[in-house]
């Protein structure tokens, strides 16, 4: 039997129904099929050989270098890959047993090489791999205990010089100073382990430096270099567990990180070094905390600050008066407060002020945040409170009518009975927001055709599409339709193949 860890479903919400079709007649392109523990690559032959990559861990994720996929889709090519592994049972567990015989045989193979025959193999790699080559480096400067070489090599890893050359990193060329940020890390990382703490410390904190000021001129609209300088962060805190710095100035440094430009920019948990600092160094923490607090009430970095020390603490109850001491109108605060409550298992607080949230919304005149909404119905539904899980549902609806909060009210009326009753005001609303003309402030007209069309209530969404559907409306209902009404849908193709003809490109193609 199959033993993927994702579903036919799961391959179809990420694709979306036109890619997903589209996939179904490529299964027969799929070739070069290979499984590891959690990897999944194969070759797709479309207009091109593309190569797939799906990893199957906790949640299905994919990638292929087709020009819809580079740009993050989960093209047809994947739901090729995908279908092909799901829809040949037995296939899986003997490709996986496959590729552990492979690395048993690579390893015994390795095994029974001579030194000159091993090192021959290194070399040709260093000569077809420029960054096997800086890491390798790296470490034989480190192995001949040269540590001012060392700092030099992360110095020269963490240069933005060969990835901005407009000024800037673009986000194209992000990815490769990401790549290096993460081999400094690596090597800080090596310092440390080889008996060099004090040195490590010193090369991580030049290096989030550093990271920080490129980071200013980044477009890393993905966050690759982001969680790179995390990965910084996180061989500071490893040099410093490997040996303990001085506490008071660790302290220090750890106050002028969070309220500098660092702070802004990457997020260091001063919580963290809790054992690093000791009693001492906390209290030096605290003291400054609080000082900068005092200059600056209303700093979001200073709250930031003394909330990471009250979680060093332990002190769930300083944590939430430091919360309280600011709470947003819509509400977000209560859910903050709800949440760590919750979490040391003080569930019936949580609730109390989750609801509070939801008055003190109201009082303000504020739309409530929409992730307390769905905590407060949530903890309702598992109360067995499905009418009061509804009022929530329903008053959300009522001040926020989004395709989002129709399908949560539709939920919580279906879990309470009461859908029949509940549908037919919900449209009416939509219905009148689309003929007052209000599109400009809700979107009626449109959020209309998407709650008809997620109802499956297609004959109505026919009827309304003519007035108030958009482009892509007449493309989602034509898909959901199309097996009933193919002569309207193909109509609706046709008339998007004819508009799309007008330009180049490939978005057109």
């Amino acid at each position: 039997m199959c033993t993927a860890r994702y579903t036919e479903s799961d391959v179809r919400e990420l694709a979306g129904p036109r890619s997903y079709e589209r996939g179904l007649g490529y299964l027969d392109a799929v070739g070069r099929l290979r499984v590891d523990a959690d990897r999944i690559t194969a070759t797709v032959q479309g207009t091109e050989r593309y190569r797939v990559a799906l990893e199957d861990g906790d949640s299905l994720r994919a990638a292929c270098d087709c020009p819809y996929g580079e740009d993050g889709h989960f093209c047809k090519h994947c739901v090729a890959v995908a279908l092909t592994v799901l829809r040949e049972p037995g296939e899986l567990p003997a490709l996986r047993g496959e590729a552990a015989a492979r690395e048993t045989a690579l390893d015994t193979w390795l095994d029974g090489l001579s030194r000159d025959e091993l090192l021959a193999l290194v070399r040709k790699r260093l000569a077809e791999d420029a960054d096997f080559k800086d890491l390798l480096s790296v470490r034989a400067v480190m192995a001949g205990g040269d540590i001012t070489a060392v700092r030099a090599d992360i110095t020269a890893l963490l240069d933005p010089a060969e990835f901005s050359q407009y000024g800037y990193i673009a986000y194209e060329d992000a990815h490769g100073y990401a790549a290096q940020v993460t081999r400094a890390a690596e090597a800080i990382r090596d310092l440390a382990t080889a008996g060099q703490g004090a040195a490590a410390i010193a090369a991580a904190r030049e290096a989030i430096r550093r990271v920080t000021g490129v980071y200013e001129s980044a477009d890393d609209s993905d966050g690759c270099i982001a969680d790179a300088a995390a990965e910084l962060e996180r061989a500071h805190l490893y040099a410093c567990v490997a040996e303990p710095p001085d506490p008071d100035e660790t302290a220090r440094w750890l106050v002028d990180h969070c309220l500098g430009d660092g702070g802004e920019y990457l997020e260091l948990e001063p919580a963290d070094y809790r054992d690093v600092l000791g009693a001492q160094g906390l209290a030096t923490l605290r003291a400054l905390g609080e000082e900068a607090l005092a200059r600056n009430p209303s700093g979001w970095a200073e709250k930031y600050l003394m909330e990471s020390l009250a979680r060093a603490a332990g002190d769930l109850d300083e944590l939430i008066a430091i919360h309280a001491a600011d709470l947003d109108p819509d509400g977000y605060t209560h859910l903050v407060i709800a949440g760590e409550l919750e979490a040391a298992e003080r569930a019936g607080e949580a609730l109390e002020w989750a609801e509070g949230g939801l008055r003190h919304a109201a009082t303000e005149g504020e739309p409530v945040h929409r992730g307390l909404v769905d905590y407060v119905a949530e903890r309702y539904a598992c109360d067995d409170r499905t009418a009061d899980a509804l009022a929530v549902r329903r008053d959300h609806f009522q001040a926020e009518r989004s395709l989002l909060a129709y399908r949560a009210l539709r939920a919580a009326a279906r879990a309470d009975g009461r859908w029949d009753a509940e549908r037919p005001p919900a449209l009416e609303l939509l219905r009148a927001d689309a003929e007052e003309g209000r599109k400009s402030r809700w979107g009626g007209g449109a959020v209309l055709i998407d709650a008809l069309t997620d109802d499956e209530d297609f004959d109505a969404a026919w009827i309304a599409a003519p007035v108030l559907a958009t482009s892509d409306q007449w493309l989602r209902l034509a898909d959901a339709s199309a097996a009933a009404r193919p002569a309207d849908a193909l109509a609706v193709y046709v008339r998007d193949v004819v508009a799309r003809c007008q330009y180049t490109g490939d978005g057109s193609y």
